[in-house]
């Protein structure tokens, strides 16, 4: 079903196809044990019995209507507390290609999720493996809805649902594209341009420097997102005072 070569210098090159499987992350994590296995192999299915979102949450998607896939990278470049730039680089690969059908529509949720307006149409899910200070493997979930119309929560839209397209998109068709796009993103943060990947993730980031609702500590609160600090950290300007986020300490109030 995936049997194509994408037009990139590793990424994809090796391609494990699952009708099915519990998780595209688990598969692609036993596959580091492995002598022959190389940067850039993907595994891609077209059903997750345990799909993983963030905060332990479970990924919703029909069976051969989207796109759930791993990546497995190599990014011994990054220390152990420089991770985050692994979300930024590869939320802007996704969303380059996102956005050529979306436009200015689609945003990046901190840390890693892709929205159209207010409702999410994908996400991405880190695992990192670290040797020594550095960052040995990094197995790369993502998840986008395509062609799925219907979902269990009101705040999950797909591509089909948000383009004029007249019939389902034809999934082997998308995917060389994608993953041209996170190479090209990637091949950047390897090169060290950090600032512009970073001046990048801030225009497209979700309701960056606009006023908003959040909660943390079990109390609601208005604030502007004003950045993202080197660890990853979402910095929130909540009246004078400048809060600092880690992943599970804020929620984003969506009406």
């Amino acid at each position: 079903m995936y049997k194509f070569r994408p037009k990139t210098l590793f990424l994809g090159q090796k391609i494990n196809y699952l009708p099915s499987c519990q998780s595209t992350n688990d598969v692609a994590a036993e596959l580091i044990s492995q002598p022959d296995t190389v940067e850039g192999t993907v595994v891609i299915t077209d059903h997750q019995t345990a799909g993983r979102g963030q905060r332990g949450n479970q990924w919703e998607a029909q069976t051969g209507r989207n796109l759930t896939f791993s990546i497995l990278l190599q990014p011994s470049f990054l220390q152990a507390g420089e991770q985050f730039w692994l979300n930024i680089a590869l939320s802007l690969g996704i969303s380059d290609w996102l956005a050529t059908y979306l436009g200015n529509r689609l945003t990046i949720k901190w840390p890693n999720d892709l929205y159209v307006e207010q409702r999410k149409i994908g996400g991405i899910l880190i695992e990192n493996t670290l040797q020594g200070y550095t960052i040995a493997w990094s197995v790369v979930g993502i998840g986008l809805n395509i062609n799925q119309t219907r979902f269990q929560y009101p705040t999950a839209t797909s591509l089909l649902n948000e383009t004029p397209n007249e019939g389902n998109f034809v999934l082997p068709e998308l995917f060389p594209d994608l993953l041209e796009a996170i190479e090209r993103r990637y091949l950047a943060l390897r090169a060290g341009q950090r600032d512009l990947l970073k001046t990048t993730y801030l225009q497209r980031l979700f309701r960056y420097q606009e006023k908003h609702e959040y909660q943390a500590g079990g109390q609601r609160f208005e604030g502007y997102i004003v950045g993202v600090d080197e660890a990853g950290r979402l910095a929130v300007q909540v009246d004078t005072r400048l809060r600092l986020f880690d992943f599970k300490e804020v929620e984003f109030v969506i009406q």
